[in-house]
C-alpha cells in the first residue's frame, strides 16, 4: 500500500504546519520510561480502590492509562491521575531526546513564512518547557496541549487540531498535520487537515496508511524529508 501523495506535494498544497510533539519533535520518554510513568499512574488509581482491568495493567502508554480513568465515573480520580501525569511529563522533557531534523523543519518552516503549531496529547507546560530549553519558542505560533482532566478531548478527537488551525488563522484544509500515531492521522482527517505520517518505527507505515495518511516519511531520520522540501521554498 502506497501513499496517495509525496511529502513535497502535501507541503506544496498547504500552509501552516501542525506538529505532534512526542515523535515529530522529540522522544518525550527517552530517559524517564513511559512504562515507569504508566505504573505510577496505576498506583494512583489503586489508591482509589478502582479495579484496573488486565489490558490497562499490561500497557506502557501513560496516556492510555489516563484515558481509562475517564471510564471510572470518578472525576476526582481523573484529576489526580492528570496531575500525576503532568508532573511526570515535566520531569521527562528534561531528558527528552530531540528528533533528528525536527529543529531544521521548524526553523525552515518559519523562514518560509509558515505558521507552526504544536498539537499534542502531552501537557502544555511540558511542551513549553521543552521548547524553551531548546530555544524553539520563537518559531512556534501556538501550542495546543492536552485538555486538563478531560481525556475525551485528546486526539483522535479533532477538537485540538481545529483549535490549532484557528490559532494560526487558517482554514483546516490549508493546514498539514505531521504525526507518528494513528490518533494523529484519524484526528487530522476528522478535522479536515492534510496529514503526513511519520513512520519512525517498524510497522508504523502500514498503520498510518490504513488510518488515511496523505503522505508518509519513514525512518528515524524521516523528518529530514520535510526539511529538504521546506528548504526548497526558501529564496536563494
Amino acid at each position: 500500500m502506497n501513499p496517495r501523495y509525496s511529502v513535497a506535494q502535501v507541503l506544496s498544497d498547504t500552509g501552516p504546519i501542525l506538529l505532534d510533539f512526542d515523535g515529530p519533535v522529540c522522544a518525550v520518554f527517552a530517559t524517564l520510561a513511559d512504562s515507569t510513568v504508566a505504573a505510577e499512574l496505576r498506583r494512583v488509581i489503586e489508591e482509589h480502590d478502582v479495579e484496573i482491568p488486565a489490558h490497562i495493567r499490561a500497557i506502557d502508554d501513560p496516556l492510555e492509562v489516563l484515558r481509562f480513568t475517564a471510564t471510572t465515573g470518578t472525576p476526582s480520580l481523573v484529576v489526580r491521575v492528570e496531575n500525576a501525569l503532568c508532573r511526570a511529563e515535566l520531569a521527562a522533557v528534561d531528558g527528552a531526546t530531540p528528533t533528528p531534523y525536527a529543529r531544521e523543519v521548524i526553523v525552515a518552516a518559519h523562514e518560509a513564512g509558515r505558521a507552526i503549531a504544536i498539537v499534542s496529547n502531552n501537557s502544555t507546560p511540558a511542551i513549553e518547557r521543552y521548547l524553551t530549553s531548546h530555544r524553539l519558542t520563537r518559531y512556534i505560533t501556538t501550542t495546543v496541549g492536552r485538555a486538563h482532566a478531560d481525556p475525551s478531548l485528546m486526539k483522535p478527537n479533532p477538537a485540538p487540531i481545529r483549535r490549532a488551525a484557528l490559532a494560526v488563522d487558517a482554514h483546516p484544509t490549508r493546514c498539514v498535520l505531521v504525526g507518528d500515531s494513528t490518533s494523529d492521522i484519524e484526528g487530522g482527517r476528522a478535522a479536515d487537515v492534510r496529514t503526513i505520517g511519520f513512520a519512525n518505527k517498524p510497522g508504523k507505515r502500514a498503520r498510518l496508511l490504513r488510518a488515511g495518511a496523505d503522505a508518509i516519511t519513514e525512518g528515524t531520520d524521516g523528518m529530514a524529508e520535510l526539511a529538504r522540501a521546506l528548504h526548497r521554498e526558501l529564496p536563494n
